[in-house]
């Protein structure tokens, strides 16, 4: 196999001008710059990756770190990072946490692979790292950029949503169809993303009238399994209510799935509210209303700015990015108020 020091000798030239010539950084005279590409054709020449990540300073990679490589949210992000950095000539390398036990220490664990691997940049999509963990990577928080996620260090580094707002978002939408009784299937309570969703939603409930501590609620774990529990539950209970907000569509995929089994029909007798809008939820029977989270546009700027931080692009960034409703058929004006059937067991 042909190396760069065989490319040198058949063009005649020294081995720092067929490096600038096949890095294509710094200057050449035209007559070289043809001699040494005739040369490279000639001899085959195909530089390996760590040949051009020395040749260029850069391995022209970028890594990814998510807790979990399943569901349908993150497939989606993953898909337009990895068109985007194909398009910029870069390639992506992805490290994922399993999901259960420490999510700190897979997370910082993924980081660290990533690291190793001479990834020129990072985007990272996790609430379990904190302020501390950012810090320890020193030198390479600079080009970092996390989505969904906020940190105090890295104010400009930052991609997320006003999840607050979305919560008021969610509970306007079922107040505006005279739902009074509401029920809540939260994700887990350790996430911050949760958290504020949540607070926004009976924080808006509250400015209406309807005290938080009466709305029946249960922690669940994003999952269409955790949905279709939670749903279960809320037969089982007895609860009357007219309808229900889940804290991301994965779950309220779930419960929709629960509810036809048991004979419930939505949304004549019960509503359902999402939160996400992705892609799965213009395809639920019936199809889902849910907050729109406009993750198109937060991981696309994102990407850009990591572009900008790692190769010195020039492209426009935003960092505002609106919450909203997407209508569809699951959500509908509140019937009369009755007894909630018990589920089939």
């Amino acid at each position: 196999m042909a190396t760069i020091k065989d490319v040198a000798k058949l063009a005649g030239v020294g081995l720092g001008t067929a490096s600038r010539v096949v890095s294509g950084r710094g200057s050449v005279s035209p007559a070289t710059l043809e001699r040494v590409k005739k040369a490279i054709d000639e001899l085959g020449f195909r530089p390996s990756h760590a040949a051009r990540q020395l040749l260029s300073g850069t391995s022209r990679m970028v890594g990814v770190y998510i807790p979990v490589l399943s569901g349908t949210f993150y497939t989606p992000i993953l898909q337009i990072i990895d068109t985007q950095l194909r398009a910029a000539g870069l390639h992506m390398v992805l490290a994922f946490g399993a999901g259960l036990g420490d999510e700190r220490r897979q997370a910082i664990e993924g980081i660290e692979f990533l690291v190793e691997r001479g990834c020129d940049g990072l985007i990272v999509m996790t609430g379990a790292l904190q302020e501390a963990d950012v810090a320890a990577l020193g030198a390479k928080a600079a080009r970092l950029v996390a989505l969904n996620h906020s940190f105090a260090s890295l104010p400009e580094q930052c991609f997320t949503v006003d999840h607050k707002l979305g919560g008021r978002v969610a509970a306007r939408a079922l107040l505006d169809h005279k739902h009074r009784r509401i029920a809540l299937v939260e994700g887990p309570r350790r996430l911050e993303d949760n958290n504020e969703r949540v607070a926004g939603f009976l924080e808006e409930l509250a400015a209406q009238g309807i005290d938080p501590d009466g709305v029946w609620r249960v922690e669940s774990d994003f999952s269409p399994a955790g949905g279709w529990a939670a749903a279960k539950q809320l037969l089982d209970s007895g609860y009357a209510c007219t309808a229900l907000f889940c804290a991301n569509d994965e779950m309220a995929a779930g419960a929709l799935s629960y509810f036809q089994e048991a004979g419930v029909r939505v949304p004549h007798e019960l509503s359902v509210l999402g939160y996400d809008d992705t892609p799965s939820a213009a395809f639920s029977a019936p199809r889902l209303t849910t907050v729109h989270m406009p993750w198109r546009e937060m991981t696309q700027n994102g990407i850009d700015a990591l572009l900008n931080l790692c190769y010195d692009m020039k492209r426009p960034v935003m960092r505002d990015f609106p919450v909203s409703l997407t209508v569809r058929a699951s959500l509908a004006p509140a019937p009369a108020a009755r007894g909630r059937r018990k589920a089939a067991a």
